[in-house]
């Protein structure tokens, strides 16, 4: 189904949408550093994945999605998959958190304006308007946060403040 641009003022400014953005992943990096180490990639409940695994889902559509929305050139899922190989270190998975915040903050400013309009395909298979990506992205961090949370209780951890996106 073919999309007709809405020409209407933006309810968020590109700037705005990436400060909403960059407070979510601030919050989730709060949620990796809180995790126990030795059950970041083994403890789950009802048969959802471990915080690691989806911990590497998020880094996957993060730098490489924000690349793709910028330029239109995307790897497979599989492809950005592959830059990070997991299991690994609580410290691994915040140093590449980090490096993701910087593409995001390397490439953003390179999206025109006109491309959030345009429909592509994120990562060779979803296709859609450049903004469902990001939004998509956006709620699918929010989400797997979100069980995180739920692992983190169960362990007996105060999870980060769910408001608190400094």
């Amino acid at each position: 189904m073919k999309q007709t641009p809405d020409t209407s003022p933006f309810v968020f400014s590109p700037s705005i949408l990436l400060a909403h953005w960059q407070g979510h992943r601030r919050l989730t990096r709060k949620l990796i550093a809180a995790f126990p180490e030795d059950q970041l990639f083994k403890f789950s409940i009802g048969g959802m994945r471990p915080a690691g695994e989806m911990m590497i889902e998020l880094l996957t559509m993060a730098g490489p999605g924000i690349k793709g929305i910028a330029t239109g050139e995307w790897p497979t899922y599989q492809e950005a998959a592959a830059l990070f190989p997991g299991p690994c270190s609580r410290q691994q998975l915040l140093q590449w958190w980090d490096e993701g915040t910087e593409q995001i903050n390397s490439w953003w400013p390179r999206v025109a304006a006109s491309r959030w309009q345009e429909t592509d395909k994120a990562f060779g298979a979803y296709e859609g308007p450049v903004y469902w990506s990001l939004q998509y992205f956006i709620d699918n961090e929010i989400h797997h946060r979100g069980q995180c949370f739920v692992y983190l209780r169960a362990l007996g951890i105060e999870p980060p403040a769910f408001w608190d996106r400094s």
